[in-house]
């Protein structure tokens, strides 16, 4: 209400001043205009008060019922406490009520067992052990049975078990199929190109050979042939001839300018192909060197099956295996993917799973992945689950049907090449290629050589192997077997 009438003296003033003004000015029918404003000006002032009255009115009726409102919740909250209360008191009665009748019970249940006790003039531990042995006895065959028939279950169920996991893992493997060369052939658009690439005396198709690393082979009409068990090189050769015969500019200097381009454009492909390896097992921010010996995947077979396809199909076998079997997801996953990294690290000898373990310890991975790139050809016990998985899949991804392929005929010269490097060996009876030529075992004559000769003749079949095969997949684990038996045959 102070607001009301402070704003109509406001209004009333300002009319008050435009009157004096007016009447100041002294122009005729001023005055009558003045009691014009001053009369709009009452009317104003009216109206203003009783809207603001209204709004008042209609303020207090919203407040009184929201008070009415709140009175009435209130009375509902008493009502509703005082039942609780009345139920609250009800349960306590009936708490106190059955642990009465509990403790009668347990009192009663004493009194019976201490009669029983002196009419059987037995403990209670006693007659529950009698009576326990009583149908053990009876029941042990029974027993027996149930155990057996439970251990048969169980078998059953976990060989069907493992066959479910194992069929299920496989779905997200069965990735395309690759076959795999050493040659790449160039269609050329006419016969004259040879001359040119031969060049003069020969000297282009030497800067080539050189420059590139591979052989070039001219001798089919209208196609070049580059040959070389090195994808990476032919690779990079056959695209650069490509080029050299698009631009026409061949000689020596402009042969070696664009291999060089050629081998750093191949160099970025293969990060990129090993990054996106990477991306699509869901691994990031490896080390560039790691990740750029992932790309050469791209590039390197074994026995027909792309090293990235592979890669990926194990990987992605081994997480479902992981999942099923509440292993560490990541660390198979890590395992999967760099198990056959040191197939592509040439420029050192060994093994490609000790190459492998180098590496990764050269970056300090963790322990328990190395132990998965070690152990994933069985060349050290499992130390993991987790390995063992790693193991199983790349079996999987391998063994499956059409995923790897190999002549035949060349199967079988190194498996012969492999057992007659011990054959030929004085005191050696029978020698058995095992495992596609990853074991060699040896039988020897006992009577030709003694417990000290085997451990040499070991060695020796190990050194002539690796001076046959220049690169295998894996290791060739060389077994001497030498056993002396004696036998006597009694008279009847």
């Amino acid at each position: 209400m102070v607001d009301l009438k402070n704003l109509i003296r406001s209004i009333l003033r300002e009319e008050l001043q435009e009157v004096k003004e007016v009447k100041q000015n002294e122009e005729p029918g001023l005055k009558q205009q003045a009691k014009e404003i001053i009369l709009k000006a009452q009317e104003e002032a009216l109206r203003v008060k009783q809207d603001a009255e209204k709004q008042a009115r209609k303020i207090m009726e919203e407040n009184l019922e929201i008070e009415r409102n709140l009175s009435r919740r209130e009375q509902q909250l008493g009502e509703k406490e005082t039942n609780l209360n009345k139920e609250k008191g009800f349960i306590d009665n009936q708490r106190q009520t059955l642990e009465k009748i509990k403790k009668e019970y347990e009192e009663r249940r004493e009194a019976i067992l201490l009669k029983l006790e002196k009419v059987s003039q037995m403990t209670k531990d006693q007659a529950r052990e009698l009576l326990l042995s009583g149908w053990e006895e009876k029941l042990k065959g029974d027993i027996a049975k149930r155990i057996k028939q439970s251990e048969e279950d169980i078998k059953k169920s976990v060989e069907e078990k493992a066959k479910e996991i194992l069929i299920d893992s496989m779905r997200y493997g069965a990735t395309d199929y690759v076959s795999e060369y050493t040659l790449s052939v160039i269609n050329l658009p006419n016969e004259d190109f040879k001359g040119r690439i031969i060049g003069k005396d020969g000297r282009n198709i030497r800067a080539f050979e050189l420059a590139t690393g591979v052989d070039v082979d001219l001798e089919e009409e209208g196609v070049i042939r580059l040959s070389s068990f090195d994808a990476i090189k032919r690779e990079t050769a056959k695209i650069s001839l490509e080029r050299l015969i698009k631009d026409g500019r061949i000689q020596p200097e402009r042969i070696e300018e664009i291999v060089n381009k050629t081998k750093e454009e191949i160099d970025k492909v293969i990060f990129k192909a090993g990054e996106e390896l990477a991306h699509k097992v869901g691994i990031f921010n490896l080390p560039s060197e790691v990740t750029h010996f992932l790309g050469k995947f791209k590039y390197r077979f074994s026995y027909g099956q792309n090293m990235i396809l592979h890669t990926l199909e194990e990987t992605r076998i081994g997480i479902a295996l992981a999942h099923e079997l509440k292993a560490d997801v990541n660390v198979v996953k890590l395992g999967c993917l760099l198990h056959d990294i040191g197939k592509v690290i040439t420029d050192k000898e060994g093994s490609h799973v000790d190459l492998g373990v180098e590496l990764l310890k050269k970056y300090r991975f963790p322990q328990n992945i190395v132990d998965c790139v070690a152990a994933h050809h069985e060349d050290i016990p499992f130390p993991s689950i987790e390995s063992i998985i790693v193991y199983i899949s790349d079996a999987v991804s391998g063994g499956r049907p059409g995923a790897r392929h190999e002549d035949f005929d060349q199967y079988l010269k190194r498996i012969k090449t492999i057992e007659d490097a011990a054959k030929n060996k004085k005191g050696v009876r029978e020698a058995y290629a095992l495992q596609a030529g990853r074991e060699l075992r040896v039988v020897v004559k006992p009577d030709e050589i003694s417990d000290d000769d085997v451990t040499i003749l070991a060695n020796k079949i190990k050194d002539e192997l690796e001076q046959k095969f220049d690169v295998f997949p894996g290791q060739i684990k060389v077994t001497v077997v030498r056993e002396y038996r004696a036998e006597a045959t009694t008279k009847i």
